[in-house]
């Protein structure tokens, strides 16, 4: 009884903490958008969609979803030592997790995506999780090499970009640490386990991320992923070719506006990435000498071309899928709370 008490408590505390959490989360967000919208001259904006040059927005909008095809097949590389994976099933669940992500708070669509992943592909969900961080943590890598380069362009960076990078690192290596353990001395992590047999998904997980860890397809997806992170720049450039008011800016504005926004994107932030999107966006281009109001109207354009084209996308995505947002993220909450016994699939993948 008491026991039963304990764990409820233990489950009462964990949904509080988890609602003060999305309440912060998205009045930080709340403000961040007042801050973007007040002195924007929103009324001109109307006026400057009117001269879009649109052959370049269709090209950041496309390019803003084509680059998750790149992900997928990353993604299946990963996986492929523990068991083939169609990128196909990859590019479902990505799109999915990231419908999820527009419309759930701390990007629950990851959890989303890797439990379509799991159920899709029957492997275990905490290898699949794995995989997922490993992604993480490669995309960690590589932003750190573009933020040494964004800093050698740009010798004024905002204290807290400088900060953020040392964090960011100090968290990449903790994990990535961590993780080589578990995949390059397979041996003696499961002897150090060998104590809690009752844990038989960690005895898997670990034998899994062996086969990954000594898999050349490991050291190809992490070569793969900086061509991934370097793709998400041209829906920028490509946006700032289409708006008139900047389209003298070039590659280096596009890039460091990239790596900010993936920066920030770390952080978790409200749905949709409303708001906290939208600041840094306008960070980035006052660090080009853009007049702020009009940073502020780009960065409402720029959500916009990057965001409805992923909504469209992955609500089809979901549609093929044939299951309720609420129904699959219950599903998929339920299979990370238990990982051993993982919840049923509310899909086959070949609906």
């Amino acid at each position: 009884m008491d026991t039963a008490k304990s764990s409820a408590g233990r489950g009462g505390g964990q949904r509080l903490t988890r609602k003060l959490a999305i309440i912060a989360i998205n009045i930080a967000s709340l403000a961040c958008l007042v801050w973007v919208l007040r002195g924007s001259g929103l009324s001109q904006l109307n006026r400057e969609v009117a001269h879009l040059h649109w052959p370049w927005v269709a090209v950041s909008a496309v390019s803003g979803v084509l680059v998750y095809l790149w992900q997928a097949w990353r993604w299946s590389l990963l996986l492929a030592p523990v068991k083939p994976v169609s990128v196909g099933h990859s590019t479902r669940a990505i799109f999915v997790g990231l419908f999820a992500n527009e419309l759930l708070p701390l990007r629950a669509g990851e959890i989303v995506r890797c439990f379509l992943q799991g159920r899709w592909s029957q492997i275990p969900l905490s290898v699949v999780l794995a995989s997922a961080l490993i992604e993480r943590i490669f995309d960690g890598v590589w932003l750190m090499a573009c933020l040494f380069a964004a800093f050698r362009s740009m010798p004024r960076m905002p204290r807290f970009l400088v900060d953020g990078a040392y964090i960011l690192g100090a968290v990449i290596l903790v994990v990535a640490g961590l993780l080589a353990i578990a995949m390059y001395w397979r041996e003696q992590t499961l002897d150090a386990l060998v104590k809690a047999k009752w844990l038989s998904w960690v005895h898997i997980l670990v034998q899994d991320l062996h086969l990954i860890g000594h898999s050349r397809y490991l050291y190809m997806a992490f070569l793969v992923s900086m061509p991934y992170l370097l793709m998400q720049v041209l829906p920028i450039y490509a946006l700032f070719q289409a708006y008139a008011p900047l389209a003298y800016l070039g590659w280096l504005p596009a890039f460091v506006t990239m790596v900010i926004l993936r920066l920030g994107a770390v952080v978790p932030q409200a749905p949709g990435s409303l708001g906290a999107f939208n600041a840094l966006t306008v960070v980035s281009l006052l660090l080009f000498h853009v007049p702020r109001a009009l940073a502020k109207r780009f960065s409402i354009l720029l959500w916009v071309v990057v965001t409805i084209p992923l909504l469209l996308t992955g609500f089809i995505a979901l549609a093929i899928t044939g299951v309720k947002m609420d129904e699959l993220r219950h599903h998929a909450e339920a299979a990370t709370s238990s990982p051993r016994e993982p919840a049923p699939a509310p899909a086959s993948p070949h609906q």
